[in-house]
């Protein structure tokens, strides 16, 4: 494995007639294919693809982290939510934070055991399955090709390995170490290497056998509470034994005759649906794609959703999330009005007075099916602790959780965190059909890319494949309250140097693995959507169209 990170080959979009998997592991990808072959549909086929990266992306993934899912139902055309997010424990109180000597001052470390909430992925799996599943497969069909390659092994790809190794850098550096069943020879796999972890595909086959009791109960469980605790962590049985997913009502906004579908709080999609509403107050297409006064609006529009989904993003079981005001037009103009043209924001504060590693992939079913999924640990391998015999690490998805009494965030029993991850979906206003099937992982760059992604195709005519192979933007904030915008190599000099002269901080050019920063997307899209109006060719037939990012090791494939 290199250690740079070559851009230089081109892909064209899959196109196909029957059905479509797009994900960051070919393997998975191919996976997921089989299942739809074998008449399983979207939503089987994502779970396939979902445990087959759990073996083949541990760095980003696996059964102790969380997922959530949106569902297309091409009979109805409405879209469904799936909520597989964890809860912090019963016993999980600001109290109790403040006396193992953490505060918001003294914030607890990223690996440490407290950060652990209820592993949501495989509810959501099962749930994913029952809800949404064609029936045709039983939940043993759909996760033993996982099984076998836990089992039998598979080659590590390049991207994963060097950000495997990143990962376990990353614990080791906070002194923690990588546990058991992720290293060979006490060092993380090489790029080809054939890797393979028993634990897991036990677990994965008690899970087949048993359902979500065969994690939620008996040894599984008891083996992530006792690693909880063995490390000043905060975890019982009666937490995972109680925990389940949440069907949820999908939130969306309207851009230009398309209708974007996002996850709500305690999602951050949100954050896209907000910044998306901003810019349409202005003629982005005639700016020019990754143009300077493109580049500046958008940035701008970031930062602002970024200020409202920071101060109110967090679980609506707990704290009341003004969802309608933030998404009403006439609040997204009066916060596009701040925005100058010739001057970068500074300092963003929201506008209400209201009372890390991760996978995304997309299947669509030849019956016009999609599901639009994202599983992920956080923080890469999240805490690193891996319950005895099981074969997984444990996430550290607590970390989202503020430690400022006063927030709606704020860390309390049995609440779920702000959670980074979200898939997300596009439909036509005026059929409600489908249009696109998408997603960009990334930590804070996830609504980043779902905006420029869609954008790419929507405004500037882009294909599923062009419109991810795009360089991209991300903007960070650094507390105190400082922005940061990262600037993806491709991006011209001139442009960064006009952005500059506006006020912004750049960081430019990134390159390499250093891309990682930017996401990794998948498309899966039904007909020409980016062709406005769309062609009239090929009516006769569906056709899906398919794209894979180039930054990570995946591929789209279809039949």
């Amino acid at each position: 494995m290199s250690s740079e990170l070559s851009f230089s080959s081109r892909r064209s979009p899959v196109v196909c007639l029957n059905g479509c998997v797009a994900s960051s592991q070919p393997l998975a990808s191919s996976i997921g294919l089989d299942v739809l072959k074998k008449g399983g549909n979207a939503a089987d086929a994502a779970v396939a693809v979902a445990a087959a990266l759990a073996v083949t992306e541990p760095c980003s993934t696996g059964a102790g982290g969380d997922c959530f899912c949106l569902f297309y139902d091409s009979k109805t055309k409405q879209v469904h939510g799936l909520n597989g997010s964890g809860r912090s424990s019963r016993d999980l109180t600001l109290a109790a934070i403040h006396r193992l000597g953490f505060s918001e001052s003294e914030p607890i470390p990223p690996f440490h055991a407290l950060n652990v909430t209820v592993p949501g992925t495989v509810a959501g799996w099962c749930d994913t399955v029952e809800q949404f599943g064609s029936k045709k497969l039983s939940l043993r069909d759909i996760l033993q090709p996982a099984i076998d390659l836990a089992e039998g092994g598979f080659p590590v790809a390049d991207i994963t390995a060097y950000h495997w190794a990143k990962g376990a850098a990353a614990l080791e550096n906070s002194g923690m170490k990588l546990g058991g069943n992720f290293l060979i020879k006490n060092r993380p796999p090489k790029h080809g290497e054939v890797f393979t972890n028993v634990a897991l595909g036990q677990t994965l086959k008690e899970i087949a056998q048993h359902g979500k009791r065969g994690f939620y109960e008996g040894r599984i469980a008891e083996a992530i509470v006792d690693i909880v605790l063995d490390n000043s962590g905060i975890l019982c049985l009666e937490d995972l034994r109680s925990h389940g997913s949440a069907r949820v009502t999908p939130i969306y906004t309207d851009y230009k005759g398309v209708r974007l579908w996002e996850i709500p709080p305690n999602g951050q999609g949100i954050a896209a649906l907000i910044a998306l509403n901003i810019l349409e107050n202005f003629s982005v297409k005639e700016m020019g794609h990754n143009s300077a006064d493109y580049l500046h609006v958008l940035a701008e529009a970031l930062k602002l959703s970024f200020s409202d989904t920071f101060r109110y993003c967090a679980d609506p079981e707990k704290v009341k999330v003004p969802v309608e005001a933030l998404l009403s037009r006439e609040y997204c103009q009066q916060r596009s009005e701040l925005i100058d043209m010739q001057k970068a924001i500074q300092h963003c504060k929201h506008g209400m007075s209201a009372g890390g590693d991760t996978v995304y992939f997309s299947v669509v079913d030849k019956e016009g099916n999609a599901c639009s999924f994202i599983n992920s640990n956080y923080r890469g391998f999240g805490t690193g602790l891996v319950p005895e015999g099981c074969g997984f690490t444990l996430q550290n998805r607590g970390a989202g959780f503020s430690l400022d009494p006063d927030h709606g965030n704020c860390v309390a029993p049995g609440k779920r965190p702000y959670h980074t991850i979200i898939p997300a979906l596009v439909t036509d206003i005026e059929t409600g059909g489908l249009l696109c099937s998408f997603g960009v992982m990334g930590a804070f760059m996830q609504p980043q890319g779902h905006v420029q992604v869609l954008l790419n195709m929507m405004e500037f005519g882009m294909n599923p494949q062009e419109a991810l192979d795009a360089p991209r933007i991300c903007v960070q904030y650094n507390p105190p309250g400082t922005w940061q915008v990262l600037v993806e190599e491709g991006v011209g000099q001139h442009v960064v140097g006009d952005l500059q002269s506006r006020g912004h901080q750049v960081l430019w050019p990134l390159s390499g693995h250093a891309r990682s920063e930017f996401g990794r997307g998948q498309v899966i899209a039904e007909g020409n959507c980016w062709e406005r109006p769309c062609e009239e060719t090929n009516r006769a037939h569906r056709v899906l169209w398919a794209g894979s990012d180039p930054r990570a090791d995946g591929c789209a494939v279809g039949y």
